[in-house]
């Protein structure tokens, strides 16, 4: 039995070895080889460019036309002719002999057709090669037209490029990825044409494929504030592929300003206000990669309507994520005591409790209130000054009789030492002892009177 499990592993082999010499090129390619194999063959044209003429006898063997002799692309050649001729450039050269292939292959409908005409000065061999023609691989199959100056035009007249940049996928975080893998419905054979009425219309049907791998991130676009305005029939509403791109996808994380900058497309003056902000100028001018971007707060695919309650009463949390960061503050030399000392006040406390209640609908003060949205600056220095009349002002918002010096009675988030406000840190300091030696007297006072009571008993 085990015989005949060897003799078969035998015929199998045998036959690969055979199946990879099955290759026999015509008796007329055996001799066009003959000089042709030769790697100093070339030819000079009017022009002065030289092109070799050698031909390697394995890409032919390869190539999809390995089966074929070469008078049959070269018609005006054979074993007893061949004639010369005279081009003033290689292209010239290249743009007649691709005419021949036409002979077999007629581009005449189709997206082929379609980008033909397109690219007016593209020929059979800038895509296929010349001896080496292979079947489109799904590797290479798109980059190969979609290389040249390609257009797509809408129904609305307008036209967009359709132009890839090999560089620009490469760089991509789905450089990994096939196009058939985004581009559902096309591969290295199928190429459906599709019209649509608007850019618009082809961007909303491009990053409805996103889902099919980031499902999670999509579920939480349902719940974002972008997608409300979607649903209610604005579609210039942003979704995946105005933020993250086509085909140069990079990451959030680690491109800040590059996310940064995609909000800008849709919230210019609200980016520009950042961007002169502590925050902003750090990762404009610094490219300091601890400052928070626009995701950080609004958060990247669930981003709720900053206008509601619900966000404003979040807004401690979202500034304690970085300010109450030991390793991050200790780098800047910032205190981490802020988000504590706000939460134990009466505007934390008060905004801890709205935030367990849902639904408050009395606005507290909170960070933003007092240092900024979007143009937060520094508390100290030449800009003190106007945050201090900011502060005055909202403070007046809930108490109109707030004077002048009414912020100054705040400590910054900063708790009480003997160099920073040290009458307050005396009054704390005397109560931490007086409080605790009141509570041994009381206990100490009772136990007496239950002794004496016992006693006297």
């Amino acid at each position: 039995m085990q015989y005949r499990y060897i003799l078969f592993a035998f015929l199998i082999f045998f036959s690969l070895i055979s199946s990879g010499d099955a290759y026999q090129p015509t008796e007329e390619v055996q001799i066009c080889l003959n000089c042709h194999n030769d790697k100093s063959l070339s030819t000079t044209f009017k022009s002065g460019e030289r092109l070799s003429l050698f031909v390697d006898d394995h890409s032919l063997r390869d190539s999809v036309h390995s089966e074929l002799s070469c008078s049959n692309c070269h018609s005006d050649f054979s074993v007893e002719t061949h004639p010369q001729r005279a081009f003033k450039t290689a292209r010239s050269y290249k743009v007649s002999a691709s005419k021949l292939c036409t002979n077999c292959h007629a581009p005449n409908k189709g997206i082929h057709a379609k980008m033909l005409n397109a690219v007016k000065v593209l020929v059979c061999t800038d895509c296929h090669g010349a001896h080496s023609v292979k079947k489109p691989t799904k590797e290479n199959s798109c980059i190969s037209c979609h290389r040249f100056s390609l257009s797509m035009t809408f129904a609305d007249g307008k036209s967009i490029s359709i132009h890839i940049d090999e560089a620009d996928i490469q760089k991509s975080v789905h450089s990994k990825l096939r196009c058939y893998d985004c581009h559902f419905g096309f591969s290295a054979e199928e190429h459906p044409e599709r019209k649509f009425k608007t850019r618009r219309n082809i961007t909303l049907l491009n990053s409805e494929g996103c889902r099919r791998c980031h499902f999670d991130k999509y579920t939480k676009t349902l719940e974002s504030i972008h997608y409300d305005i979607l649903s209610q029939g604005n579609l210039n509403a942003p979704v995946c592929v105005d933020c993250h791109g086509g085909h140069s996808i990079f990451s959030g994380r680690k491109e800040k300003l590059l996310n940064a900058r995609r909000c800008e497309r849709c919230h210019s003056k609200i980016y520009e206000a950042y961007s002169q902000s502590v925050h902003g100028s750090a990762l404009v001018s610094e490219h300091n990669q601890d400052v928070p971007v626009c995701s950080d707060c609004h958060r990247a695919h669930d981003i709720i309507d900053p206008r509601t309650v619900d966000f404003r009463n979040m807004t401690p949390g979202m500034c304690g994520n970085c300010h109450a960061n030991e390793e991050l503050m200790s780098k800047y030399g910032l205190s981490t005591a802020v988000l504590k000392s706000y939460l134990e006040d009466f505007h934390g406390v008060t905004v801890t409790f709205y935030r367990k209640q849902k639904n408050a609908v009395r606005h507290i003060a909170v960070c933003t209130d007092c240092h900024g949205i979007h143009d937060i600056t520094k508390t100290k220095g030449s800009d003190s000054a106007v945050l201090k009349s900011k502060l005055l002002s909202r403070c007046q918002k809930c108490h109109p009789n707030a004077a002048e010096n009414f912020p100054d009675a705040w400590l910054s988030h900063y708790e009480p030492t003997f160099k920073r406000a040290p009458l307050v840190y005396a009054i704390n300091l005397i109560y931490k002892i007086f409080i605790p030696f009141m509570l041994i007297g009381l206990i100490l006072q009772i136990l007496l009177h239950i002794w004496r009571y016992a006693v006297n008993r």
